[in-house]
């Protein structure tokens, strides 16, 4: 190998990711109170088993994924979302 052969070349350049800012949600649309009953809504923050997804997903502050968690743990006990389920959205 000579020593002009030494640099390394890309195909595509390297990307950089640019993270997006994360923010809440509930701050930025001046939501006080999160609704049990709106199981479309609660539907957001659950994956597709049904799981509550964390914050650091959803970018949803402290206070208010307690209460996203209160609500979806409320909507179970009254079968408005399923505990588990497959493929739920």
């Amino acid at each position: 190998m000579s020593s002009q052969n030494n640099e390394i070349r890309y195909l595509n350049p390297p990307t950089v990711e640019v993270k997006k800012k994360k923010y809440c949600r509930f701050k930025k649309a001046g939501i006080k109170y999160v609704d049990y009953k709106d199981a479309e809504f609660l539907k957001r923050f659950l994956n597709e088993q049904g799981k509550i997804l964390p914050r650091r997903l959803t970018g949803t502050s402290l206070k208010f994924q307690k209460k996203v968690s209160q609500a979806v743990k409320r909507a179970r006990h009254l079968a408005l979302l399923p505990y588990v389920t497959d493929l739920l959205k």
